[in-house]
């Protein structure tokens, strides 16, 4: 039998050619059959496991348990927009009505809802991001210019500050009383902070600091609520303080400050300061970015944020941290909340897109057997292979940036430093790995709804063009993978060293003992369904990558350090250690879907997220199985098993597409796409063009 099977006999060979030919022949002109009642749209052809009975989903138990402790608050903004049309932002509008349009929005938010976000800056974060998520899924200018509010010039000057600060300032920054900014990029510096060219130097005769802008290549730049809106500005500068040598002064390093750029009654630019207009952008027009220049302009020192280090009267710079790198380590760190809520509110948009576009091709028919009505575009397997993968990974993100959100809040309420550097690799991981593939998927569902989905009222153009920076601000992508790179070498370093590993990386120890042994040759070739749908084969195949990945890594940047030097080697390697990076926050977002799957009380809803986290993991490892196939961590027969079943698992998640929409619960005023309406779609869009 076996020898007859490697060498086919010529007849055998003619058999199976006959049979192929037979199989394209029905994909080409399939064999007409009678439409009987019990017939669905969900029979399309699919393999025969495909029709095995529906999951049954509660709704409101799936939401209840995604949405969680923070849906009243974000129920409570959905409803004061609902109630409020003329602050809904319209489909054509100008980039200065926009930008007044935002300023109501955030007003209206503060001053008529009794939304006060900046207490749960400091008191509960959560509470935060999910009115910044809130508010974002309404209109994202006005997520972004919360967040540069609160986030950003309240956060510096919580965070930053010390007691005197925040008696006097919190007020004002909570009620809207004094708008302010941001002001940390540079023309000619974003990512690089500590290459920053605006100084402060102290002048201890007057007891104040005199902000400069030496050169046009330190101009704050993109500076959000600068252009029209802000009264105050956190600039950051370097802290040049007067010396006996020949310099004449000493750079203790980047610090912020608190500068006025308005006056507060008259609204007028207050001397010394320029400010441009940037202008017209690719998207969030509602947010007022703006151009800052200062020229001699004179603060009192209480200005300094203090709370890295400190600036006497007579001139003495203190701090309990011994070395400018230390200090601006910790003056970054506590800034990574916007990183934080970037994370959180790229996975919002991703949620709306995939509501407007599954409910589309749900609706949707096109084509279909002979003699027999068209079928949803959603039972065509290319759809699911678009659509139900990217479902499944939103909800993979929104568990992990939830996770983000909890171990944040806990850091700024322990200060635990082990907790400290988690967190900050961790936001920096999953802020750029979150967003690039938001960015990439908010084309694939235009891309889905075909010419309805370029129709500005459908809405994938205007979530495209305004989530599109989230790759760039609170970090470049490529910069922040990098920095989740470093750390994991570092922790590789400490594993040989006998040291702690952060919370995040504790399968390191582990996966650097067992997973890069010589891989079985049994389990690579198990091919049970019950086996790749086991969670522990699942997270063990992407630790296995993300470990074979850390040990090249570490192998080549030591060989080219010797002739390269450690830059060069670095560069030599860097698409190396973004592929890295990535294959880590990987691991991290599949750890923690499959927790939230295990821990969930109600069984209907646990099965169905077990269905989606499978189809996540599975489609994951398709998409990567020449690693898998290279290292022979699969065998053929496997990686074919895995493939199918991907393709099952689709189908399967397309059955209850609805149900797990809808458990984002997003009202219709938020998607506000008329082909998403359910059966108001058609009708809602030819009102809007005019029949």
């Amino acid at each position: 039998m076996e020898q007859k099977k490697q060498n086919p006999t010529a007849e055998n060979e003619t058999l199976i050619v006959s049979r192929r030919i037979q199989r394209v022949s029905l994909h080409l002109a399939p064999v007409p059959r009678p439409l009987h009642e019990h017939d669905t749209q969900e029979q399309l052809g699919l393999f025969p496991c495909a029709r095995s009975a529906k999951l049954e989903v509660e709704t409101e138990k799936l939401s209840l348990y995604m949405r969680g402790k923070y849906r009243e608050i974000q129920e409570k903004i959905y409803e004061y927009f609902h109630a409020r049309p003329e602050l809904q932002t319209p489909l054509e509008i100008s980039q200065d009505d926009h930008r007044e349009l935002c300023w109501r929005q955030m007003y209206g938010l503060i001053k008529e809802a009794g939304i006060r976000p900046l207490k749960y800056v400091v008191e509960d974060p959560g509470k935060y991001f999910a009115i910044v998520e809130a508010a974002g899924a309404v209109d994202i200018s006005l997520g972004i210019k919360l967040g540069v509010q609160y986030s950003l010039w309240g956060g510096s000057v919580i965070n930053l500050g010390t007691k005197k600060h925040k008696d006097k300032y919190f007020g004002g920054i909570d009620s809207l009383e004094y708008p302010g900014c941001f002001a940390m990029t540079e023309l000619h510096h974003g990512s690089n902070v500590q290459g920053l060219q605006t100084d402060a130097t102290f002048d201890p005769i007057t007891d104040e600091f005199i902000i400069n802008t030496p050169s046009d290549g330190a101009i704050k730049w993109w500076i959000g609520n600068a252009a029209v809106h802000g009264k105050f500005a956190s600039v950051f500068a370097k802290l040049m303080l007067p010396a006996h040598d020949a310099k004449g002064v000493s750079d203790m390093g980047v610090h912020a400050f608190i500068v006025p750029i308005r006056d507060l009654k008259t609204h007028q630019v207050l001397p010394g300061i320029e400010i441009h207009d940037c202008g017209h952008k690719v998207g969030l027009n509602g947010v007022d970015n703006g151009a800052l220049r200062f020229t001699s302009v004179r603060i009192p020192r209480d200005n300094l944020l203090n709370r890295f280090g400190d600036v006497s009267r007579d001139g003495k710079y203190t701090s309990s941290l011994p070395t400018i790198n230390k200090r601006f380590a910790a003056t970054l760190g506590e800034l990574i909340g916007g990183r934080v809520v970037l994370a959180s509110s790229s996975t919002s948009i991703l949620k709306i897109a995939n509501a407007i576009a599954i409910r589309y091709s749900l609706l949707r028919q096109q084509f279909g057997p002979p003699k027999q009505p068209e079928v949803s575009i959603l039972d065509y397997q290319s759809q699911q292979h678009k659509l139900m993968p990217m479902l499944a990974s939103t909800y993979a993100f929104h568990f992990a940036t939830s996770y983000l959100v909890e171990i944040y809040s806990q850091m700024k309420t322990t200060h635990v430093e082990q907790l400290v550097g988690d967190v900050h690799t961790l936001s920096a991981g999953l802020k750029a790995y979150v967003t690039s593939y938001t960015a990439k998927s908010l084309s694939v569902c235009r891309e889905a709804c075909g010419g309805h989905g370029y129709a500005a009222v459908n809405r994938f153009g205007i979530l495209r063009n305004d989530h599109d920076i989230f790759q760039t601000f609170e970090g470049d992508n490529t910069v922040l993978l990098q920095q989740v790179a470093a750390d994991l070498l570092k922790q590789y370093k400490q594993k040989f060293q006998g040291g702690t590993l952060a919370v995040t990386w504790n399968y390191l120890r582990e996966s650097m003992n067992t997973y890069l042994s010589q891989p079985n040759p049994v389990t690579a070739r198990w091919e049970g369904t019950e086996h790749l749908r086991d969670p522990k084969f699942q997270l063990d195949a992407f630790r296995y990558r993300t470990s074979r990945l850390l040990q090249s890594a570490a192998v080549r940047l030591r060989k080219h350090s010797k002739t390269l030097g450690g830059f060069g080697a670095w560069n030599r390697c860097l698409n190396h250690l973004l592929t890295l990076a990535e294959s880590h926050i990987e691991s991290v977002i599949l750890a923690k879907f499959i927790e939230n799957v295990e821990k969930c009380p109600d069984a209907s809803t646990r099965a169905a997220l077990k269905l989606v986290c499978d189809l996540y993991a599975l489609n994951q490892i398709w998409n990567d199985i020449g690693t898998y196939r290279n290292v022979d961590y699969v065998a053929p027969n496997k990686a074919k098993a895995i493939h199918k079943l991907t393709d099952y698992l689709s189908f399967q998640v397309r059955n209850i597409a609805k149900e797990l929409v809808d458990a984002f619960d997003l009202p219709n005023h938020v998607t506000r796409a008329p082909i998403a309406m359910q059966s108001e779609a058609y009708a809602q869009y030819t009102q809007y063009v005019g029949f």
